[in-house]
């Protein structure tokens, strides 16, 4: 009897880990950005200069947004290049895709559906990243968290822009502490989206590598050329700005030891290294109160907007998300 057990438990434990040395088989959701080829090339190609060792991308469900161009142009495209070059098997349900993978990778270009994409993710307790935009809405941001941490299943979000080796050295304390930072990226904007939420998420998020978290205010207005400009004060009295820039991306940061670039793009490695740790870990490299702060800040950009430019407090924006 006793015997019997402890194999049950063998192969209960046999279905959550991969055996040692064997590749994490991966599941993408959303077939309709570049997104899902280019990290299928670095995963699963072992000759590509760099290749991402440790997991392989093996699944998918197509998914794709009738109302969006950008989606239903694209997702038939990229999901013939992922079956023909890499194999990948599609599914035609989330749920039966998490049957056959060991962790998943939420990409779907519209975040709107990510909250009802997410759900099954985590009822099936694999670990789940989740490109940008987490959602299409601060509040489903904090639901994918609490239904994450009430799962206790591990969830992140981040952009590519977070893993730069300019913005990572500055995170890591090669200035100190940064008392001021100013961001720029592109920041095309799509209707069915808060204005920030569709690109500009990018110089947010490396706003926030190198700032970290403990925003208070937000006040939106617009540079000389009449590009969105975003300020942010933090606690301490330290500034934080992004600006809308559609030549690329970039920014500097002052801090106690001096000034440094960040901000800059280094190509998608660094983020799918960071992607496959946190699968092969279940521990998420980025906490959930700064990705939270960093939509937190987004939103109170529109409502500051809204508002004709007036300074908007953090806390207010998180308190009317997690009321309604």
């Amino acid at each position: 009897m006793i015997n019997k057990l402890r194999l049950l438990a063998f192969l209960s434990i046999s279905t959550l880990f991969p055996a040692v040395g064997a590749d994490l088989r991966v599941g993408l959701i959303g077939l309709d950005t570049s997104h899902v080829t280019a990290f299928t090339e670095l995963l699963n190609d072992p000759k590509h200069k760099q290749h991402a060792p440790g997991a392989k991308v093996v699944a998918g469900f197509k998914g794709g947004s009738p109302d969006i161009e950008s989606s239903w142009s694209r997702v038939d495209k990229y999901t013939t290049e992922l079956q023909e070059k890499h194999g990948v098997k599609i599914y035609s349900t989330i749920e039966e895709l998490c049957q056959n993978v060991d962790a998943v990778m939420l990409e779907s270009v519209d975040g709107r559906p990510h909250l009802e994409q997410a759900r099954p993710v985590i009822k099936a307790g694999k670990p789940l990243y989740i490109d940008k935009p987490m959602a299409g809405s601060l509040r489903d941001v904090l639901e994918i968290f609490r239904l994450a941490k009430e799962a206790n299943v591990p969830v992140f979000s981040s952009s590519s822009l977070r893993y730069g080796k300019n913005s990572q050295a500055v995170r890591n304390g090669s200035i100190g502490k940064v008392t001021r930072a100013d961001t720029f990226s592109p920041a095309h904007i799509d209707k069915t989206h808060p204005d920030l939420f569709w690109y500009g998420v990018h110089g947010c998020e490396s706003l926030f590598t190198v700032m970290g978290t403990g925003c208070q205010t937000v006040k939106r207005g617009t540079t000389a050329d009449g590009r969105i400009e975003v300020t942010g004060t933090w606690s301490g009295g330290r500034v934080g700005i992004f600006r809308e820039n559609s030549k690329g991306y970039g920014g500097s940061a002052t801090g106690e030891k001096g000034e440094a670039p960040v901000g800059q793009f280094d190509t998608y490695a660094p983020l799918v290294v960071e992607v496959v740790k946190f699968f092969q870990t279940r521990v998420a490299p980025v906490p959930p109160e700064e990705t939270i702060e960093i939509f937190a800040f987004m939103e109170a950009a529109d409502e500051s907007k809204r508002q004709g430019g007036a300074e908007v407090r953090i806390a207010d924006v998180l308190k009317k998300a997690a009321a309604r």
